[in-house]
């Protein structure tokens, strides 16, 4: 049997790649299934979702084996998988999903029901999301293969594009869902709340959506500098001038058609308390930026515990919700785990026809395996990067290309 090894949580601030077991065709309880797939991982993730398990803010165990961001090539395949074959190049949306309940069947995919006995939704190498192994490893198996997996229809084709396509596991579809439930469309003003990768990805989805003006708002000067790169416009969150202020001198006016919350509960408050967890600054700002009748997307994570919060009550998932405020100015709210299957097909698309670069976007990084470690520290240090790891070095090099290219 092959060797295999993955990037293993140890507890906070810990992360180190092991030898795991070689995945099998069984589900977490250790029951056989036909329908999944084994696949050789071709690039996997880092995600900041995966941060808030690594920093100790949530209750995730140690030994989990992290990783829900995977594109891979199938190497096995269950006898009842009918439409993939050994050798096919695909991608993985984060969502473990059956395919069969009434919630995979309405499309909502992000809350399947009968992948995790704890509750609506599974995931990969994920606190409380169903004992999924992760893919931030050289092998994973994936459940449900023909209903999950998207794949690429020319393989030669994707590996040119695997840095962007890389991207439709879960930080591209997670924007663009930002951005589409905000009600983003041609023309609309737009502040995105974080210029973390995904709120890159939010941003950048907001453009091919056809928005007039794009704002980024962070705290990290770095991020802020990437998100004017590619056009947008951005907020200094650590100014004494309020976000309020900064909007108008951006628009004119005070007010934002669209909104989206790509922090989560790990937020900060603005100007004087940039530096002081706030975990509502984000939700409650935003609701005093979006015009009356406007939406708020929110694909930034919140968490039913949070044991690494100061806070009491957000250590039980409890915030301090201006909720009147949004009720008065009737403004909708979206939130949840975002559905991938939802949007990832048309979003390939976008980028095999050159429609978007996601991963310039992003800015991406390819790491090793063996460098994961030092890419969560990087990451975590709050650099403008999307890490990418490249277990079998299989990703090729752009530069080098480029260069035969110019000498050809």
């Amino acid at each position: 049997m092959a060797d295999n090894r993955g990037v293993v949580y140890l507890g906070p601030g810990k992360v180190e790649v092991q030898s795991i077991d070689f995945p099998e065709l069984k589900n977490p309880k250790g029951k056989k299934i036909t329908h999944g797939v084994i696949l050789k991982v071709v690039s996997t993730n880092i995600c900041g979702s995966d941060q808030h398990m690594v920093r100790g803010r949530t209750t995730a165990p140690a030994g989990l084996v992290l990783g829900h961001e995977i594109t891979g090539e199938v190497i096995e395949a269950g006898e009842d998988v009918e439409f993939l074959k050994k050798g096919d190049l695909v991608s993985v949306p984060f969502n473990v999903a059956c395919g069969r309940c009434r919630t995979c069947k309405e499309m909502k995919t992000g809350i399947c029901l009968t992948v995790n006995e704890g509750r609506a939704g599974g995931a990969y190498g994920y606190v409380d999301m169903g004992g999924w192994v992760g893919g931030q490893a050289e092998y994973v198996m994936v459940p449900y293969a023909d209903f999950n997996l998207l794949k690429f229809p020319n393989k030669d084709q994707a590996m040119e594009k695997i840095r962007d396509l890389t991207m439709l596991s879960d930080i591209f579809p997670t924007g663009f869902h930002g951005a589409v439930k905000a009600g983003v469309g041609p023309g609309t003003t737009v502040y995105v709340a974080g210029a973390g990768p995904v709120g890159l990805a939010a941003a950048a989805s907001a453009q091919l959506l056809g928005a007039a003006v794009v704002i980024v708002g962070d705290m990290n000067k770095a991020r802020l500098a990437h998100a004017r790169s590619f056009g947008c416009e951005t907020v200094d969150l650590t100014l004494d001038a309020t976000l309020t202020e900064q909007i108008t001198q951006i628009l004119g006016v005070p007010e934002i058609d669209c909104a989206i919350d790509c922090v989560g509960f790990e937020a900060s408050g603005h100007g004087t308390d940039s530096k002081k967890e706030v975990p509502a600054a984000v939700l409650n700002s935003l609701m005093e930026i979006t015009r009356a009748g406007g939406s708020i997307g929110i694909p930034g994570l919140y968490v039913t515990d949070d044991p690494g919060s100061k806070d009491e009550s957000a250590q039980k998932g409890n915030l301090s919700i201006r909720f009147g405020l949004g009720w008065a100015k009737s403004h909708s709210f979206h939130t949840g785990q975002t559905p991938v299957m939802s949007y990832n097909r048309q979003l390939m698309q976008a980028i095999l026809y050159d429609k978007v670069q996601i991963a310039k976007a992003v800015n991406v990084e390819i790491i090793t395996l063996d460098q994961a470690p030092e890419g969560y520290a990087e990451f975590d240090s709050g650099v403008a990067k999307k890490f990418v790891i490249n277990p079998h070095n299989m990703i090729p090099d752009v530069k080098a290309k480029a260069k035969e290219k110019a000498t050809a």
